[in-house]
């Protein structure tokens, strides 16, 4: 697995994306920001859907403000090792993340210990996406959709990855078990890299995973699709149900990811990061990637997208609480 200190540059974009040949200065009578490069802190593994993201993005952004963009994959904790880099940058808009549901969400609930608050540590600028979650197994796997699954995990055990303790994924497991009077156990790994692997080998019969990082596995045949967790069946995938067709309408949900800064930042530079990343997500280019791997781009502002964390904070909490769900 990559260090998890190291520094991704631009140009490390796995294919993705090209580094800029050249950089962009200020226009004249522009305020003199960003004064340095871009530190983008990535809180989960490459590969996973933050680090894709990012990287569809990064490009449109450091044209966009004339400066480098750095981005570093800093994980651990559900996302928290690096939310907590972007929060002790108190007042220092150089330094962003894409926030998420497990960091912003469902973290702050699943651990006894964290070391920021969703809320007052950060300058939430807008939300970037959202997408489904969804149950893959391997091919040997004797269920074929989800009446099956449920039958088989009444017979005998079963187990279930996802990237990590604290993220969506993780909690779509356990509303399944929860609905379904199923037992499910989690097997949390340190990003979806290693969870996809493990579930095409066979290790595990099956994960729920972020549809963007599935989609290739499913594509290729390599893993099967039961089910989404989306309200509506996805383009990228439209033969496959929702678990509300299955059945079972509490497993309804979707992942976000939203673009984040530490607080106290200066209104105008606030405000100018939310222009940006809401020219970004406009571009054609971001709509095409986004499109491509099953992401609906984000509308909400600064004033929605920090509401959404509230929300999401208040609306998971008593979930966790009667599932007895802890991450540490």
């Amino acid at each position: 697995m990559p260090d998890p200190a190291r520094r991704l540059l631009l140009s490390a974009g796995a294919g993705l994306l090209a580094a800029p040949a050249f950089v962009l200065r200020p226009a004249l009578g522009q305020a003199p920001w960003p004064q340095r490069p871009i530190r983008w802190i990535i809180n989960f593994p490459p590969g996973g859907a933050a680090d894709t993201l990012s990287r569809v993005l990064a490009e449109q952004i450091g044209n966009r403000l004339g400066q480098p963009v750095v981005l570093e994959n800093r994980v651990g904790a559900g996302g928290m090792v690096g939310a907590d880099i972007v929060a002790k940058a108190r007042g220092d808009a150089h330094v962003v993340m894409m926030s998420s549901g497990a960091s912003h969400g469902t973290g702050p609930v699943l651990y006894r210990s964290v070391p920021y608050d969703a809320l007052t540590d950060f300058t939430h600028l807008r939300l970037v996406g959202t997408f489904s979650c969804v149950l893959a197994v391997n091919n040997d796997l004797p269920a074929r959709d989800v009446a099956e699954f449920v039958a088989l995990a009444k017979s005998r055990p079963l187990t279930y990855g996802s990237g990590g303790n604290g993220t969506l994924n993780h909690l779509a497991g356990q509303l399944l078990a929860r609905d379904a009077g199923i037992a499910l156990e989690h097997v949390p790994y340190r990003g979806s890299a290693a969870a996809l692997t493990d579930t095409m080998g066979g290790q595990i019969p099956c994960l729920m995973e972020s549809l963007p990082i599935a989609l290739p596995h499913l594509q290729s045949g390599r893993l099967r699709a039961l089910a989404v967790t989306g309200p509506e069946r996805d383009a990228t995938i439209p033969e496959v149900p929702t678990f509300a067709e299955a059945g079972f309408p509490g497993v309804t949900t979707t992942s976000w990811f939203g673009f984040s800064a530490a607080a106290a930042i200066p209104e105008e530079v606030a405000g100018r990061w939310e222009a940006e990343i809401g020219a970004a997500l406009a571009t054609d280019f971001v709509k095409e990637r986004f499109a491509r791997i099953g992401v609906t781009p984000g509308k909400l502002g600064r004033e929605g997208y920090t509401a959404l964390v509230r929300d999401e904070l208040v609306r998971w909490r008593p979930v966790i609480a009667a599932a007895g769900i802890r991450a540490d």
